[in-house]
């Protein structure tokens, strides 16, 4: 209780306080009811600062009279003037902490007095510099992006707001530097310039990319991509398509909203008002991953739940975030199947069982906690799915659809709405997690087998028991067992029961999921983990046993097929494994790390085989799936091993040369020349007036785009004070004009 005190406290130093008569807790004094915002781009490839004027409607929703605004921005802005309603006023800044690593800058005006439900219009003039480039944050001559929480535009309430932060209608107008598209949300009116009617946090980003538009959905992919990249292209747009059908019929009929899908190299997986980002890698892959569809299909949710239907008050993420979690693993059950959803399940309890010991409450949890996300998105999604069993799908979104006529909702609404159901809700939103649900070995007795069962939460839990039979049959019985006690279910059968599973469904949050089976067979509630575990300590055949048991009952678990696969081959058991990893290569929505180490797995076993170029092209379908570190720099290893010829382009040579000259006359100023202005910094702030040798061989170039590269290299240095090293290195190369610059280094293993 004393950390959601604390959490409390420190919301109050976050937004601009009101208390009506009738509320104890801290609510928002202005709300915004537009952006109108208008941004210039530097023209010099070395500014780092970005001009916005910034024009904010606002709306006193408190019960008193407001004589003082305060906006909030990043600290980074430099404000030059402030205007209310047509006339200059004076401001004051202060600093406000986020937390250890963030401060927003606040900015406070006093203004002449505005009656509740009075409108006023502030404008702020600004400039915003970009010292180091991010997924949140970036000026840069290949591409620029500002989302919400690089807190790029001045707002009243905190992007941390307990009650919801700050989501309104914008016009917005980029000014790019040339050769530049811009990409935000809403219709876009003309060249660079957007309206979005719905309510949304302003973002954009800039860039050079080539567009297709399937199924009324645009996709943007990076400019020059090859055939694969426009059929993962139309893939997407044909997914988002079926999504967005998917919802209408749950929550009525589409927003009038373009839906566009961004190829990005960073921010993937954020999505704002219809415009969605995905890795640029994903359209390198041979199949749309798990975790991009339910990110698309999660997006498309919010385009209801969020955007056109506002959402906030206490708890307001269990809606936004939980709610569409929901519908998205809805939707991805009626397209692939139950098999597949229920790994998906799988995975979201996983994610909320890390932080379980250690939340809060959903209706008070605030996006200052460290656990947010995994708990109001996964713990959110599981309540709704006991409460639509409850009461059934087609009630349960009549009442959704009825509560959100007015163009609003709340979790206070739903609760009243779904009222019949409140000692449930009252339990799963306003109490921490302490359900733990146990099932005892069977117990034979005559011609019947009784399992105990017992709940240690709070509240009455209705929950199917399954029990596996010896013969290969299942058995299945539903049961209520009282909060806080003990119950039994009885089998009528004279086979012998070899395992029972309480909740096999999986409806409950817990503390704890490895003691709902008995007898016990692993003891994580994180399945991947047990058979990681084993894996990890080089016990292949442990490794082995435990994935086989976890798949025994979620065979479509690919992440912990590709573990039993690469168990397998460390056992020399090639056939076995390479069967394995065909048919993760094969499922309907394998996890973008799967895809990429079963295509390691398969390469190594047609290098054993002296099959190289069935080898390398293994390989190279790896580097270009870019799904995880330790799979690419395996691959890579995997093409060497395959004594491929190498590959590189004599402009890619000539870049390496001059870095490499570069690199040893310590002239920073030439290395920070061949850098992407923000990019790389501290790498070449490493090698800067440290290197006493540095040479590089160019070994392979992998193409990403017509504007980018991938370079694998071998590295040969010595800096001062340290002995010499030699390793792989991978650098990325971005084309700025008609010059190579280098923008990321995605491997260094020099020792």
């Amino acid at each position: 209780m004393k950390k959601i005190f604390n959490s409390v406290i420190t919301l109050a130093f976050f937004i601009a306080p009101a208390f009506a008569q009738d509320e104890a807790r801290i609510s928002a004094t202005w709300q915004v009811q537009k952006y109108d915002i208008t941004a210039s781009l530097p023209q010099n490839e070395t500014d780092r600062s970005m001009t916005v004027k910034a024009k904010i409607d606002l709306k006193n929703v408190s019960a008193r009279p407001a004589s003082t605004l305060t906006l909030r921005i990043g600290s980074s802005a430099e404000i030059s003037a402030v205007n209310i309603n047509g006339s200059a006023v004076d401001f004051t800044k202060g600093e406000e902490k986020v937390n250890s690593a963030t401060s927003l800058q606040r900015v406070v005006i006093r203004i002449p007095s505005v009656q509740s439900q009075g409108n006023l219009s502030a404008v702020v003039d600004y400039k915003l510099t970009v010292k180091e480039n991010s997924g949140l944050s970036a000026v840069s001559p290949a591409g620029s992006q500002f989302l919400p929480t690089s807190f790029w535009y001045p707002t009243p309430n905190s992007w941390y707001f307990a009650r919801g932060a700050d989501y309104a209608p914008f016009r917005l107008t980029v000014n790019s530097s040339s050769g530049q598209s811009v990409i935000s949300s809403g219709r876009s009116e003309a060249a660079n310039t957007f309206d979005q009617k719905l309510g949304v946090q302003p973002m954009f980003v800039s860039g050079s990319w080539d567009a297709a538009n399937v199924e009324g959905i645009s996709v943007h992919y990076l400019k020059g991509s090859g055939a694969e990249e426009q059929k993962r292209a139309v893939e997407l747009a044909a997914l988002a398509a079926e999504a967005k059908a998917f919802t209408a019929k749950l929550l009525g009929n589409a927003p009038d909203v373009p839906i566009r899908i961004v190829s990005m190299k960073r921010g993937g997986g954020f999505s704002s008002g219809g415009t969605i980002f995905v890795d640029d890698s994903v359209f390198r892959r041979s199949k749309i991953d798990s975790q991009t569809a339910m990110n698309v299909a999660d997006a498309v949710a919010k385009i209801w739940l969020g955007n056109s239907i506002a959402v906030n008050g206490d708890g307001y993420g269990v809606i936004r975030e939980g709610l569409t979690k929901f519908i998205a693993t809805q939707f991805l059950e009626s397209k692939y199947g139950k098999d597949i959803a229920d790994v998906e399940r799988l995975r979201q309890r996983t994610a909320y069982a890390a932080v379980a010991a250690r939340d809060s409450p959903l209706n008070i949890v605030s996006p200052l906690d460290d656990y947010y996300y995994p708990e109001v998105a996964n713990k959110g999604a599981m309540i709704w799915r006991i409460l639509v069993k409850k009461v059934g799908q087609d009630e349960f979104f009549n009442t959704i659809r009825t509560n959100a006529q007015d163009g609003s909702l709340s979790l206070t609404e739903l609760r009243s709405a779904f009222s019949p159901h409140k000692e449930f809700l009252d339990h799963a939103l306003d109490q921490v997690t302490e359900t733990n649900l146990q099932a005892g070995l069977p117990q034979v007795a005559g011609g019947e087998t009784k399992i105990a069962l017992r709940n240690a939460g709070g509240i009455d839990t209705t929950v199917t028991v399954t029990a596996a039979l010896a013969n290969g049959e299942k058995m299945s019985a539903p049961t209520t067992i009282k909060a806080k006690s003990y119950g039994e279910v009885i089998f009528k059968t004279t086979a012998k029961v070899m395992r029972v599973e309480i909740d096999s469904e999986k409806l409950y949050p817990q503390t704890n999921y490895s003691d709902d089976v008995a007898p016990r067979e692993v003891t994580d509630s994180d399945l991947l983990l047990g058979v990681k575990r084993a894996f990890d300590k080089q016990e292949f055949a442990n490794a082995e046993s435990v994935a086989r048991i976890v798949l025994r009952e979620f065979p479509r678990f690919d992440d912990v097929r590709v573990l039993l696969a690469r168990s397998l081959l460390a056992q020399g058991k090639n056939a076995d494994a390479e069967k394995d990893f065909r048919a993760i290569l094969d499922e309907k929505l394998p996890s973008s790390r799967s895809i990429a180490w079963a295509n390691v797995g398969l390469g190594e076993i047609s290098a054993k085989n002296g099959q190289n170029a069935q080898a390398v092209k293994f390989a190279e379908e790896a580097i270009q799936a870019d799904a995880e570190y330790g799979a690419s720099l395996a691959a890579r290893a995997v093409r060497k091993r395959s004594n491929t010829a190498p590959s590189a382009d004599e402009s890619v040579k000539a870049f390496f040369a001059q870095f490499d000259r570069s690199a040893v006359s310590n002239r920073k100023a030439e290395l920070d020349a061949m850098a992407v202005p923000g990019e790389t910094a501290k790498f070449v702030s490493g090698i800067s007036g440290q290197t006493v040798e540095w040479k590089t061989d160019v070994l392979y170039v992998d193409k990403i785009d017509s504007n980018t590269v991938l370079v694998e290299t071998a590295l040969a240095i010595k800096l001062l004070n340290r002995e010499p090293e030699t390793g792989t290195a991978v650098f990325r190369l971005s084309k700025v004009g008609n010059a190579w610059k280098l923008s990321a280094v995605d491997i260094f293993e020099v020792r």
